[in-house]
């Protein structure tokens, strides 16, 4: 006899002796004996997985409106059973993802002029991720090799790759399967040569005998692109059917809306969020393409996407924003090339004793600071670290002789005037909020026809 059985059974005979035991059933915890109850109550909570057959599904497609030939065959019923009952999982998760990049991808394909059913594509690309990267190195909602996506506009190096941002991505998509259409005229071919490339579908059409539909050239093209394009419409039948296979939108995600805006400089996308009290993770959200939170002198003219729910006060206090973000810029020189740029990779000193050090691998703060005869505590002061954490490449700034004080306030000796040495890292709006005055107030004590200061300048404060 099984074990929840066997149990039941003691269950039965205990509740009848309690019933012809007078005065027991107040006796015995009333808690214990709900709690025997309920560990052997059998388990119903169990997914639903509705029943069908080939001929209701065929029915159901017949009666859908497409601007793509869409008709159901075996191998395509074999990925609607995978997907409606054996990895029911996969499907939930992209259910999930749908809301958040289908009216993107719609928009797009209007504008092209193309079916909207093409954004079904993207499901089995990526599952509607647009970070993953497959293991020959394509990458985002759409999978563009490097190549492919440097062909299409997108920038690939080691700080942004906009193959991972949605709306540069799909633009791409959609121009290069157009372009694959005017080759091959089949939008189900169109889609193969996006899996497996043009080469491989003129191979396959040529050795089919000149066939020039998908089901035509099917047992002719590599095996993995024999089963993408009847994904792709298992999805398309799947997504619009979610009732019938007892599919609900439980926890969607929805897109954050956004303007972009230009900044023309190197930025910390931490940092602006700090000076803009926008969610760090909105913003490396709605800026996937950033790769190490930072945008880079070399890509300093992308645009970066705000919260449109911040928009208003970017574009009201951009001067200070962006004066706040370059108050610690890199040193630099000029290159061989006319008009270009490039950081310095050791140690500068300028004329104030500033010296600008750039983070070398191997280095921690306590080498740093006694390779410059200061302390510990004064690099991180200068430098507003709250730990001793550094990165490589990140620029620390060290005085080698009258360094800024680390008191922030002092009165004059005989004016009375409040004054405050400014420090690394400051600028005119942070100092504003401070001591709870405005920019304007403190450029106007201190006749500033700029917002520019410098490490070690004293500034009027009251």
């Amino acid at each position: 006899m099984k074990k929840t059985s066997f149990r039941s059974l003691i269950l039965v005979l205990f509740t009848s002796m309690i019933t012809l035991t007078k005065g027991f059933s107040q006796e015995f915890p009333q808690d214990e004996l709900a709690l025997l109850n309920e560990e052997i109550q059998p388990n119903y909570h169990y997914e639903y997985i509705p029943d069908f057959t080939y001929e209701q599904v065929e029915e159901r497609i017949k009666a859908m409106k497409s601007d793509m030939p869409f008709e159901l065959n075996d191998r395509i019923f074999s990925f609607i059973q995978y997907f409606t009952v054996r990895n029911r999982d996969y499907t939930k998760m992209v259910l999930a993802r749908k809301e958040k990049f289908f009216p993107l991808f719609e928009e797009t394909l209007l504008k092209h002029e193309m079916p909207t059913e093409i954004q079904y594509l993207a499901i089995v690309e990526s599952g509607l991720d647009p970070q993953i990267r497959s293991r020959v190195g394509a990458m985002g909602l759409w999978q563009f090799m490097p190549a492919t996506g440097k062909m299409y506009g997108m920038l690939v190096n080691n700080d942004v790759d906009d193959r991972m941002d949605p709306e540069m991505s799909t633009d791409a998509a959609a121009k290069y399967l157009k372009s694959l259409y005017r080759m091959f005229g089949n939008w189900e071919v169109a889609m193969a040569a996006y899996n497996c490339g043009p080469g491989n579908v003129r191979k396959a059409i040529r050795r089919s005998g000149g066939k020039t539909t998908f089901w035509g050239i099917y047992n002719y093209l590599p095996r993995e692109t024999r089963s993408y394009v009847p994904q792709v419409q298992a999805f398309l039948y799947i997504l619009n059917h979610l009732e019938e296979h007892n599919f609900s939108l439980e926890e969607p995600t929805y897109p954050i809306e956004y303007e972009k805006f230009r900044f023309d400089q190197a930025l910390s996308l931490q940092k602006l969020s700090e000076l803009t009290n926008i969610c760090l993770k909105d913003l490396e959200e709605i800026n996937p393409s950033v790769k190490k939170g930072t945008i880079p002198l070399s890509n300093r003219t992308m645009e970066v996407k705000i919260p449109k729910s911040r928009a208003s006060f970017l574009k009201e206090n951009l001067a200070w924003i962006k004066d706040s973000l370059g108050n610690q810029p890199t040193v630099l020189l000029a290159s061989s090339t006319p008009g270009a740029i490039v950081p310095v990779e050791k140690a500068v000193e300028s004329s104030s004793g500033r010296i600008a050090y750039k983070v070398r691998s191997g280095d921690v703060l306590g080498t740093i600071a006694s390779r410059h005869g200061v302390s510990v505590t004064q690099v991180k002061s200068w430098n507003n670290l709250n730990s001793n954490l550094i990165r490589v490449g990140q620029t620390l700034y060290i005085y080698s002789d009258n360094p800024p004080s680390s008191t922030s306030t002092s009165l004059a000796d005989n004016s009375g005037q409040k004054t405050y040495t400014v420090r690394p890292g400051d600028s005119l709006w942070i100092i504003s909020q401070k001591h709870s005055l405005s920019v304007e107030q403190i450029k106007r004590l201190n006749n500033l026809n700029s917002n520019n200061i410098k490490p070690g300048q004293r500034l009027i404060i009251g």
